[in-house]
């Protein structure tokens, strides 16, 4: 019998202070996991130099191991996953699972499951949205067009809004909701793996509506993997 091992791989620095405990609510007891981050052992200036938002190019967010927050050039991210997940492979995981929502065409395993979430949260939050109006709240504004499109199993074209989970307060989260709400959302997803527990209590609280919380998702369909 195999023995299970999980790889996890965030576009920022590991391990995920916010996102592991979500993890282990739902991972089985005593399983073995290697964290590993796109951004792991560089220096912001490094950062900045290869991975900084190029004119034109979709942008994503992440977070640093210091808790700051870094917005990185999508292609330049994609360049490094791959030579991450194969890593991974290479230590002995039997999944990998990708702590982004953004979507990455081609990346692959040689044996291992990769369970990336930007192929699971849309039909997902479809499935749940049915006919009825979906609101998708985004880290950065320039989200809501360059990942737009991955909504489009929706029955229902998503209104969108932007808010940060990587912020001091949550004032532009609840503000979110509510504006999502008002223009007739009638459920909300948080659409970072940055988003927590407490965020989907914030945009409930805000909206009164239900929230469903990408990283909670993913943890509970990885889990059965496993």
């Amino acid at each position: 019998m195999t023995t299970s091992k999980l790889g996890t791989l965030t576009i920022g620095q590991a391990p995920r202070s916010d996102i592991t405990p979500i993890l282990n609510t739902h991972l089985p007891a005593g399983l073995q996991c290697v964290h590993s981050g796109v951004l792991d052992g560089r220096t912001r200036e490094d950062i900045d130099a290869v991975f900084a938002p190029q004119p034109g190019n979709a942008t994503l967010v992440s977070r640093l191991l210091s808790g700051e927050a870094v917005v990185l050039d999508k292609p330049a991210v994609r360049r490094v996953l791959q030579q991450k997940i194969d890593a991974l492979e290479a230590q002995g995981c039997t999944v990998v699972l990708i702590l982004c929502t953004g979507e990455f065409e081609g990346l692959q395993c040689k044996s291992a499951w990769l369970v990336e979430p930007d192929r699971i949260v849309p039909p997902a939050a479809a499935a749940l949205a049915g006919a009825r109006q979906a609101g998708i709240v985004v880290p950065l504004e320039s989200q809501i067009q360059s990942e737009y499109h991955k909504w489009a199993g929706l029955q229902c074209p998503p209104v969108c809004a932007a808010a940060s989970p990587y912020v001091d307060n949550d004032d532009a989260l609840a503000e979110a909701a509510r504006s999502l709400r008002e223009q007739g959302a009638d459920i909300l997803i948080l659409d970072c793996m940055g988003f927590v527990e407490r965020h989907r209590e914030v945009a409930k609280t805000a909206s009164g509506l239900p929230v469903i919380v990408s990283n909670a998702l993913i943890a509970r369909l990885t889990a059965e993997l496993l």
